[in-house]
């Protein structure tokens, strides 16, 4: 039985594809070349890579006790959550989306140290939330990512990707958002109070703070 690789060798390979500057060719028949990818190829090269770093960078909240989970929750915080129970919170994103939200457990847990029950729980309320999120009328699918480089609380997100318009697909869509226009505040909440509603219908729980 053949054994996991090191990152040394998957690393050793990586910096043999580079040039003799350290930049790896851009692939353009793959995502650059596709219609969806926001930028013209024409001076488009990739950064050097960087030499490997002897360990994984720490995120705020390995220690448990240094969580912003821990602390109370700062009025803006409060003020931006759009669905709540006494597990989970999911809190409106400002982004120049239709909707965008990250799903928050109150406990403090990572996805690889979430509890089966919790687990489930997150299962059920992916469904429903992506569910909520595509019945606005200005989003066409729901994008879901996990991250968690920058933060050690489980909080993965759920981005609207707008309706009708093709370039914006796939895993270019947040190159594109930051480029996008500012969406007016009142048009942001009245998306987002529809999925809490839809959330509070479905699953019971608290709908967004902003109408309470």
């Amino acid at each position: 039985m053949s054994e996991p690789e090191s990152i040394e060798d998957y690393y050793a390979r990586v910096a043999a594809a580079t040039d003799a500057e350290g930049r790896l060719a851009v692939r353009v028949e793959e995502m650059p070349g596709w219609f969806v990818y926001p930028y013209e190829l024409d001076g488009l090269r990739i950064k050097p890579l960087e030499p490997l770093e002897a360990v994984e960078p720490d995120r705020r909240g390995e220690d448990p006790l240094d969580c912003p989970c821990q602390e109370p929750a700062t009025p803006e915080h409060a003020a931006a959550v759009a669905w709540s129970n006494e597990r989970w919170q999911l809190v409106e994103v400002a982004m120049k989306l239709p909707v965008a939200f990250i799903l928050r457990p109150r406990a403090h847990h990572d996805l690889a140290d979430l509890p089966d029950d919790l687990a489930a729980e997150m299962g059920v309320l992916m469904v429903a939330v992506a569910a909520a999120v595509e019945s606005l009328p200005s989003v066409g699918r729901c994008h879901v990512g996990r991250y968690g480089d920058g933060g050690a609380h489980l909080h993965p997100f759920f981005f609207g990707r707008p309706a009708r318009m093709p370039q914006l697909r796939g895993s270019p869509l947040l190159d594109w958002e930051e480029n996008l226009p500012d969406v007016p505040v009142g048009v942001r909440r009245a998306n987002a109070g529809h999925v809490g509603r839809a959330l509070v219908a479905r699953l019971g729980g608290d709908g967004p703070a902003w109408e309470a």
